[in-house]
């Protein structure tokens, strides 16, 4: 989906996301949280959605030049990589969004895609989203494309072939990935950085609904995610009292 909104797109970062009133009235009460996918231009903000509940299903039928109550852009993105450092984006399904974001505003001449999905089905061109010149290495559940399990296996079979000094990861997905993810990185001493998917009903840290739990040494027992996130270092967090069902 295309919104145009010239103050978003001039205030846009990688990592960051938008609040969406998918209909006027209060059914559905709440926004909903997208990650901002792309811009172009100086007014055009790309949304990249699944249609996985009452809300996006809503938004599916919206047409184009109808109005949104959209705010945004909100949250803490991306620290983009070191000129000359060697960067690696994992996502997995719909995580894809933050990270084609930050594929279009970096270097990629030292950058590894690797990208997870249930099914060829789901799988998003790299065309369409205005990246024609980037190689995916693709995963699928089902092995119907690409290598037949988990993206994080491709990661993992990454890592294992040599030093990875001046690597950092950017990764975006369910819990569970971002979990194996953090795994595979913190011990190895990798910097990673992950953007977590989660419900939200504000966007702006009042409602404290979307709290999770710190690793220990942390400033404070707890992060708001769309105000201290929703990017974090993989290090930072407690992994073992995150939910670890996919969104």
């Amino acid at each position: 989906m295309g919104l145009r909104s010239p103050e978003i797109v001039s205030e846009a970062r990688p990592g960051q996301f938008v609040m969406i009133k998918v209909r006027p009235g209060n059914d559905p009460l709440l926004r909903r949280p997208f990650s901002i996918c792309a811009t172009r231009g100086d007014d055009l903000v790309l949304i990249l959605y699944q249609v996985v509940g009452y809300g996006t299903a809503l938004m599916s039928k919206i047409m184009g030049g109808e109005r949104m109550p959209v705010l945004g852009p909100l949250g803490r993105g991306f620290e983009l990589p070191r000129e000359g450092k060697e960067f690696l984006l994992v996502a997995g399904g719909i995580g894809l969004a933050p990270l084609i974001f930050l594929a279009q505003t970096i270097d990629t001449r030292n950058m590894t895609f690797m990208a997870g999905y249930r099914s060829a089905s789901e799988i998003v061109e790299m065309k369409e989203m205005g990246l024609s010149d980037i190689e995916v290495s693709i995963a699928t559940g089902d092995g119907t494309a690409g290598h037949s399990g988990p993206v994080t296996e491709l990661l993992h079979s990454h890592l294992d072939r040599g030093s990875h000094r001046d690597l950092t990861i950017y990764a975006c997905g369910p819990f569970a990935m971002l979990k194996r993810v953090a795994e595979l990185t913190v011990d190895r001493g990798i910097q990673c950085q992950v953007s977590l998917e989660t419900a939200m009903a504000c966007g702006l840290g009042a409602c404290q609904g979307c709290a999770i739990k710190t690793a220990p040494g942390e400033k404070k027992p707890y992060y708001q995610v769309c105000q201290d996130g929703p990017v974090f270092p993989a290090h930072s967090l407690d992994w073992n009292s995150l939910s670890v069902t996919s969104l």
